[in-house]
Protein backbone atom coordinates (compact mmCIF):
# COMPACT_ATOMS: atom_id res chain seq x y z
CA UNK A 1 0.00 0.00 0.00
CA UNK A 2 3.06 2.20 -0.28
CA UNK A 3 2.36 4.20 -4.03
CA UNK A 4 3.52 6.99 -2.59
CA UNK A 5 6.88 5.48 -2.92
CA UNK A 6 6.44 5.91 -6.83
CA UNK A 7 5.41 9.64 -6.95
CA UNK A 8 8.94 11.03 -7.19
CA UNK A 9 10.80 13.55 -5.02
CA UNK A 10 9.26 15.50 -2.34
CA UNK A 11 6.44 14.87 -0.11
CA UNK A 12 3.22 13.31 -1.18
CA UNK A 13 -0.21 13.33 0.43
CA UNK A 14 -2.79 11.01 0.12
CA UNK A 15 -6.48 12.95 -0.32
CA UNK A 16 -10.23 11.28 0.24
CA UNK A 17 -13.39 12.75 1.32
CA UNK A 18 -15.71 11.43 3.04
CA UNK A 19 -20.10 12.22 3.05
CA UNK A 20 -20.32 12.78 -0.75
CA UNK A 21 -23.91 10.55 -0.58
CA UNK A 22 -26.01 11.48 2.77
CA UNK A 23 -28.69 13.51 2.61
CA UNK A 24 -27.50 15.99 5.20
CA UNK A 25 -24.54 17.60 6.73
CA UNK A 26 -21.24 18.74 5.06
CA UNK A 27 -18.71 16.91 2.99
CA UNK A 28 -15.43 16.13 4.61
CA UNK A 29 -12.00 15.77 3.02
CA UNK A 30 -8.79 14.68 4.35
CA UNK A 31 -5.10 15.30 3.33
CA UNK A 32 -2.32 13.20 4.88
CA UNK A 33 1.60 13.25 4.38
CA UNK A 34 2.61 10.06 6.28
CA UNK A 35 6.08 9.37 7.15
CA UNK A 36 7.10 6.37 5.17
CA UNK A 37 9.22 5.09 8.42
CA UNK A 38 5.99 5.28 10.82
CA UNK A 39 3.30 4.32 8.60
CA UNK A 40 0.25 2.87 11.52
CA UNK A 41 -0.67 -0.59 11.17
CA UNK A 42 -4.44 -1.56 9.63
CA UNK A 43 -4.63 1.33 7.87
CA UNK A 44 -7.69 0.72 4.83
CA UNK A 45 -10.59 2.12 3.61
CA UNK A 46 -12.45 3.65 6.16
CA UNK A 47 -15.50 2.56 5.48
CA UNK A 48 -13.77 -1.45 6.04
CA UNK A 49 -12.36 -0.45 9.72
CA UNK A 50 -14.80 -0.71 12.39
CA UNK A 51 -15.63 2.95 14.61
CA UNK A 52 -13.40 1.69 17.53
CA UNK A 53 -10.33 1.00 14.89
CA UNK A 54 -11.07 3.89 13.21
CA UNK A 55 -10.55 5.90 16.12
CA UNK A 56 -7.44 4.33 17.27
CA UNK A 57 -5.82 5.17 14.06
CA UNK A 58 -6.77 8.91 13.59
CA UNK A 59 -5.24 9.96 16.97
CA UNK A 60 -2.04 7.53 15.47
CA UNK A 61 -1.86 9.28 12.51
CA UNK A 62 -2.82 12.61 13.94
CA UNK A 63 0.62 12.01 16.09
CA UNK A 64 3.49 10.36 13.43
CA UNK A 65 2.19 12.05 10.17
CA UNK A 66 4.19 14.59 8.72
CA UNK A 67 1.04 16.82 8.21
CA UNK A 68 -2.56 16.49 7.82
CA UNK A 69 -5.36 18.37 7.40
CA UNK A 70 -9.19 18.09 7.18
CA UNK A 71 -11.40 20.20 4.91
CA UNK A 72 -14.98 20.49 4.49
CA UNK A 73 -17.87 22.29 2.50
CA UNK A 74 -20.94 22.98 3.78
CA UNK A 75 -24.70 21.47 3.30
CA UNK A 76 -24.69 25.67 1.52
CA UNK A 77 -21.67 25.15 -0.39
CA UNK A 78 -22.65 21.70 -1.99
CA UNK A 79 -26.02 23.30 -3.25
CA UNK A 80 -24.44 25.78 -4.74
CA UNK A 81 -21.72 24.02 -6.65
CA UNK A 82 -22.78 20.72 -6.89
CA UNK A 83 -21.61 17.43 -4.72
CA UNK A 84 -18.84 16.91 -7.37
CA UNK A 85 -17.12 20.24 -6.90
CA UNK A 86 -18.21 20.36 -3.33
CA UNK A 87 -16.13 17.72 -2.57
CA UNK A 88 -13.00 19.14 -4.50
CA UNK A 89 -13.36 22.31 -2.64
CA UNK A 90 -13.26 20.16 0.85
CA UNK A 91 -10.37 18.81 -0.91
CA UNK A 92 -8.57 22.07 -1.82
CA UNK A 93 -9.05 23.25 1.46
CA UNK A 94 -7.73 20.11 3.09
CA UNK A 95 -4.81 20.11 0.86
CA UNK A 96 -3.85 23.98 1.55
CA UNK A 97 -4.36 23.63 5.58
CA UNK A 98 -1.11 20.82 5.23
CA UNK A 99 1.85 22.73 7.18
CA UNK A 100 4.16 21.27 4.64
CA UNK A 101 3.90 21.62 0.79
CA UNK A 102 2.96 18.56 -1.00
CA UNK A 103 5.27 17.55 -4.49
CA UNK A 104 2.19 15.15 -5.40
CA UNK A 105 -1.33 14.62 -4.23
CA UNK A 106 -2.90 10.73 -4.71
CA UNK A 107 -6.80 11.43 -4.78
CA UNK A 108 -9.18 8.30 -4.44
CA UNK A 109 -11.18 8.16 -6.97
CA UNK A 110 -11.10 8.84 -11.19
CA UNK A 111 -11.86 12.30 -11.08
CA UNK A 112 -8.98 14.41 -11.42
CA UNK A 113 -10.19 17.68 -8.72
CA UNK A 114 -7.92 20.94 -9.27
CA UNK A 115 -5.69 20.89 -6.33
CA UNK A 116 -2.80 23.27 -5.36
CA UNK A 117 -0.13 20.66 -6.72
CA UNK A 118 0.22 18.00 -9.49
CA UNK A 119 -2.50 14.97 -8.82
CA UNK A 120 -2.77 11.70 -9.84
CA UNK A 121 -6.20 9.37 -9.04
CA UNK A 122 -6.16 6.28 -8.07
CA UNK A 123 -9.67 4.03 -8.18
CA UNK A 124 -10.07 2.32 -5.03
CA UNK A 125 -7.02 4.05 -3.44
CA UNK A 126 -8.51 4.03 -0.01
CA UNK A 127 -7.43 -0.02 -0.52
CA UNK A 128 -4.02 0.59 -2.26
CA UNK A 129 -2.28 4.04 -0.79
CA UNK A 130 -2.13 3.90 3.07
CA UNK A 131 -1.77 7.56 2.86
CA UNK A 132 -5.37 7.62 0.90
CA UNK A 133 -6.35 5.31 3.40
CA UNK A 134 -5.29 7.81 6.37
CA UNK A 135 -6.86 10.58 4.65
CA UNK A 136 -10.08 8.79 4.51
CA UNK A 137 -9.70 8.28 8.10
CA UNK A 138 -9.55 11.78 9.58
CA UNK A 139 -12.51 12.76 6.67
CA UNK A 140 -15.26 10.09 7.74
CA UNK A 141 -13.98 10.64 11.88
CA UNK A 142 -14.12 14.52 11.41
CA UNK A 143 -17.64 14.68 9.82
CA UNK A 144 -18.78 11.70 11.78
CA UNK A 145 -18.54 14.06 15.26
CA UNK A 146 -20.26 17.00 13.41
CA UNK A 147 -23.32 14.90 12.41
CA UNK A 148 -22.95 13.81 16.69
CA UNK A 149 -23.18 17.50 17.22
CA UNK A 150 -25.92 17.86 14.49
CA UNK A 151 -28.12 15.21 16.51
CA UNK A 152 -28.50 17.65 19.78
CA UNK A 153 -28.92 20.38 17.66
CA UNK A 154 -31.75 18.96 15.59
CA UNK A 155 -33.49 15.69 17.11
CA UNK A 156 -35.54 13.36 16.10
CA UNK A 157 -33.32 12.63 12.63
CA UNK A 158 -31.11 10.18 14.23
CA UNK A 159 -28.55 11.75 13.13
CA UNK A 160 -25.90 10.27 15.66
CA UNK A 161 -26.54 6.93 14.54
CA UNK A 162 -26.58 7.08 10.29
CA UNK A 163 -24.51 10.15 10.26
CA UNK A 164 -26.72 11.30 7.39
CA UNK A 165 -27.43 8.13 5.69
CA UNK A 166 -30.68 6.65 4.50
CA UNK A 167 -32.23 4.49 7.10
CA UNK A 168 -35.79 4.09 8.50
CA UNK A 169 -35.64 6.56 11.33
CA UNK A 170 -34.08 9.07 8.82
CA UNK A 171 -36.83 8.59 6.92
CA UNK A 172 -39.60 8.82 9.45
CA UNK A 173 -38.21 11.95 10.94
CA UNK A 174 -38.42 13.96 7.12
CA UNK A 175 -41.48 12.95 6.90
CA UNK A 176 -42.65 13.77 10.25
CA UNK A 177 -40.65 16.69 10.88
CA UNK A 178 -39.76 17.84 7.44
CA UNK A 179 -35.77 19.03 6.47
CA UNK A 180 -33.46 20.67 8.95
CA UNK A 181 -31.24 23.05 8.31
CA UNK A 182 -28.82 20.84 7.54
CA UNK A 183 -30.52 18.71 5.15
CA UNK A 184 -29.49 18.91 1.43
CA UNK A 185 -32.45 20.25 -0.03
CA UNK A 186 -31.67 18.85 -3.86
CA UNK A 187 -31.52 15.77 -2.81
CA UNK A 188 -34.52 13.64 -3.78
CA UNK A 189 -35.36 12.06 -0.78
CA UNK A 190 -35.51 15.76 0.88
CA UNK A 191 -37.56 16.85 -1.52
CA UNK A 192 -40.06 14.81 -1.26
CA UNK A 193 -39.90 15.18 2.31
CA UNK A 194 -40.79 19.34 1.16
CA UNK A 195 -43.48 17.88 -0.89
CA UNK A 196 -45.43 15.38 1.26
CA UNK A 197 -44.21 12.74 -0.68
CA UNK A 198 -41.66 10.74 1.31
CA UNK A 199 -43.36 7.48 2.67
CA UNK A 200 -41.66 6.42 5.58
CA UNK A 201 -40.59 2.65 3.85
CA UNK A 202 -38.85 4.89 1.03
CA UNK A 203 -36.21 3.13 -0.41
CA UNK A 204 -34.58 6.63 -1.88
CA UNK A 205 -30.71 6.33 -1.89
CA UNK A 206 -28.01 8.84 -3.19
Amino acid sequence: MMLELACGQGPVCGVDEAGRGPWAGPVSAGAVILDPDRVPKGLNDSKKLSAKARAALEEEIKAVAIAWCVGMASTQEIAELNILHAAGLAMRRAVEGLSVTPAFALVDGNYAFKLPCPVKTVVKGDSLSCSIAAASILAKEARDRIMIEADALYPGYGFAGHKGYHAPIHVEGLRRLGPSPIHRLGWAPVKAALAGELAVNAELDL
